[in-house]
């Protein structure tokens, strides 16, 4: 099953992606979870200031484990550029646990300790799982990093007919005309005559 395959390999090369992924991204829920969490218990902070203090500082930590850590060997747009979308994503993520966190603490009036870890932690979750893949398909780009660097040898190369190139080789490795077997060293090029001159002489 070919289909099945294809998958099967598709998988296995996101493995590496996904546990580099999973690091950055466990590092950036401590922050964010043991941050709101101490920020809102300890500091008596609002739970909606402490969710967003904690969210912002774990975005920048998440950005840079990212940028040269997750997704270095995909093509990387300009850093600002890259930049801005990845923490407008992020405003997107942080919208979703906010939403998560306003739902039960207003919503469903539980005001427990809790109840505002476990909001918070579903919050993370569905924002986690935002991020992967709005990072995949709008701020680290697929495609092979040499591939301007190919573009601009394979412009450069055109200049030159790879024919000719192949005839000038040939020439400079040819035997040598007296027989010591060296190829010439400054061979002269090879030059087409026309048949109709070749006609003429023999006239």
């Amino acid at each position: 099953m070919p289909r099945m395959g294809s998958l099967t390999q598709r998988f296995t090369e996101l493995i590496p992606e996904l546990a580099k992924f999973g690091v950055v991204g466990f590092v950036g829920s401590v922050i964010d979870l043991g941050g709101a969490a101490y920020l809102h218990s300890a500091m008596g902070i609002g739970p909606m200031v402490s969710k967003g203090i904690s969210i912002a500082v774990a975005t920048l930590v998440t950005y840079l484990g990212s940028r040269f850590w997750t997704f270095r060997h995909r093509v990387n747009q300009a850093l600002l550029r890259e930049g801005l979308l990845f923490f407008a994503l992020n405003v997107v993520g942080l919208v979703i646990a906010e939403g998560v966190i306003a739902f039960t603490t207003y919503g469903l009036d539980k005001k427990g300790v809790l109840a505002y870890n476990a909001a918070s932690l579903a919050g993370t979750g569905l924002g986690t799982v935002f991020r992967y893949f709005s990072y995949k398909k709008w701020v680290f780009l697929a495609g092979s990093p040499g591939a301007a660097v190919a573009a601009g040898e394979a412009a450069v190369s055109g200049i030159v007919d790879p024919t000719e190139a192949t005839d000038e080789a040939e020439t400079l490795l040819a035997p040598h005309p007296h027989g010591h077997g060296a190829p010439h060293e400054y061979a002269p090029a090879r030059q087409h005559r026309d048949p109709a001159d070749a006609s003429a002489r023999r006239g």
